[in-house]
């Protein structure tokens, strides 16, 4: 539900393809929060100005370098004092979806902070690119991943479950197979779950075996292997929306914007080029 006035904004919405995820976007010029608590793990990233917090009897800021986290059922109050301008964005994971989240990483215990604040800039990063997939709604691979290794990265780093995250393969023939297996079916509508299954990986350690064989995500590969596929049904004279959805992608818009995204120009910049 949202509400605009000319100062302040905020939209609220839950994830409709993770149960147990919602979302926030608020931009505020004015606003203090009343003391409360939620019945879900709280993750807010500040993009612009900021305000004061007060949890578990001592005062912080949120401000943009530094993530803000909050355990289930702690209770925390905020004010926009000195700042002039909070805009910020939150997700909130309840129960339902940890445990989803859980099983993707590979866990059982469930993870608790005894800090607030995190200055973490890889962290802060992957959790913005995370709350604007889901905002997009375009690619759910892509957010899949985002959530699997943003969450998976901020448990390991500086939940009580530091230290205690599953060892992720190493195996060279691992990645080989893998890679395999989606050159094979990239066409069909895969997932981190389809691709670590037959290798016996979870998604997190799935995402971690491709970052070090490859330099790359899961679904950055995948898009590449896509691309090539799309050329050579161009190459062979297919129209551009054919080719498209033979190699995977979701439409024509989706293969454009990846391949100017890559190559620099567009699938059919690329066929008058070949045609001269």
């Amino acid at each position: 539900m949202a509400r605009r006035d000319p100062c302040n904004f905020s939209r609220y919405w839950r994830d409709p393809r993770l149960p147990g995820l919602s979302l926030m976007l608020a931009d505020f010029a004015r606003h203090d929060y009343a003391p409360h608590s939620h019945e879900a793990f709280v993750i807010a990233i500040t993009e612009c100005g900021g305000s004061e917090f007060k949890s578990r009897g001592q005062s912080g800021e949120a401000r943009r370098d530094r993530l803000l986290v909050f355990n289930p059922d702690e209770p925390h109050s905020g004010r926009m004092a000195r700042a002039q301008r909070w805009r910020y964005r939150s997700l909130y994971l309840t129960q339902r979806g940890l445990d989803q989240v859980k099983a993707v990483l590979g866990i059982d215990a469930t993870p608790y902070f005894l800090s607030n604040a995190f200055e973490d800039k890889g962290l802060i990063a992957a959790f913005l690119a995370l709350h604007r997939a889901l905002e997009a709604g375009h690619d759910r691979m892509r957010e899949r991943e985002l959530l699997t290794a943003s969450f998976g990265t901020l448990f390991r780093r500086h939940s009580s479950l530091a230290g205690r995250m599953p060892v992720m393969s190493r195996d060279r023939a691992t990645l080989t197979a893998v890679t395999a297996e989606m050159r094979e079916r990239h066409a069909e509508s895969l997932t981190l779950e389809d691709l670590g299954a037959a290798a016996g990986l979870t998604p997190f350690q799935l995402i971690g075996l491709f970052k070090r064989g490859t330099g790359l995500t899961p679904h950055a590969y995948l898009t590449q292997v896509r691309l090539r596929s799309a050329i050579r049904h161009l190459k062979v004279g297919e129209a551009i929306a054919d080719a498209a959805v033979a190699a995977g992608f979701y439409d024509q818009s989706a293969l454009c914007r990846h391949f100017k995204r890559a190559y620099g120009i567009t699938p059919l910049q690329y066929l008058k080029a070949r045609a001269a």
